[in-house]
């Protein structure tokens, strides 16, 4: 874990500007400005309804797809806004990857085709270089030697923890710069959860990764930075031991020692 201050010079991966967001009428999301740092995990915490998977899905823009969804602000990968006119959501998707709270393996694919699915959308038809990315991003999703022997099984026969790491396995095929991961491991077992934990902090070396978690534990071990969210507010950002050892807002404070949330 880095102790270095976040506000160390440094190109942000993604940084967000005045983000405003919400649903109608309703603002969720009131001013978000931070700079992600490349190759390093970022975990976003807060108590529920604070806005942090709103948040996560405004920077590859799945908050648009939401009924009734709005947005304004700016969201910066590599400098450029991924909101400007005429960028393409679908290749803004394909550069920040995400993982849901719940696995979601294609439940009529095998699980070498799960792996594969999104690199035959962009028109991959190579078996022998689909073959070689299937068994690539199993092997970083520490799922490899589970499964090698049972390729053409169906993916929804996995366990809840496996299935996850199929999900992830499937998200880095396409080779993201960044990957989003909103509450990975909440519907899974401690010694699953354990695995993943694992698994997000070795991505890192590869990629971006944001997580959201409900679980400061799962901050404390995971994350190098830290981003605090509390009524679709950033209350305070830090490196994770600043952010747990050392806040320097009261709220801060107060929430990672449990007197709230």
């Amino acid at each position: 874990m880095e102790t270095s201050s976040p506000e160390a010079a440094y190109v942000p991966k993604i940084e967000t500007k005045s983000l405003v967001a919400g649903y109608g009428s309703k603002t969720v999301l009131q001013g978000i400005d931070l700079k992600i740092k490349p190759n390093k995990v970022t975990a976003i915490i807060g108590p529920s309804g604070c806005g942090k998977s709103t948040f996560i899905r405004c920077l590859n823009r799945m908050h648009e797809l939401a009924f009734d969804a709005t947005a304004s602000g700016k969201v910066l990968l590599d400098g450029k806004n991924v909101y400007a006119p005429g960028v393409d959501a679908i290749s803004v998707r394909r550069k920040i990857g995400m993982v849901f709270q719940r696995p979601n393996p294609f439940p009529n694919m095998s699980i070498r085709d799960n792996v594969v699915a999104g690199m035959k959308l962009d028109g991959a038809r190579d078996r022998n270089r689909l073959d070689l990315i299937a068994q690539r991003s199993l092997e970083a999703a520490f799922l490899w030697h589970e499964v090698k022997d049972e390729l053409e099984k169906s993916g929804a026969s996995l366990s809840g923890g496996q299935q996850q790491r199929l999900c992830i396995a499937r998200a880095i095929a396409v080779e993201p710069e960044v990957l989003l991961m909103d509450e990975p491991c909440s519907s899974l077992d401690p010694l699953a959860t354990s695995k993943i934990e694992e698994l997000i902090y070795s991505l890192k070396d590869r990629f971006t990764v944001v997580i959201v978690t409900h679980n400061l534990q799962q901050a404390a071990r995971v994350a190098d930075y830290v981003a605090f969210f509390y009524l679709g507010k950033l209350i305070e950002f830090g490196t994770t031991y600043q952010i747990f050892r050392l806040p320097k807002e009261e709220l801060t404070e107060r929430y990672v020692t449990g007197s709230f949330g």
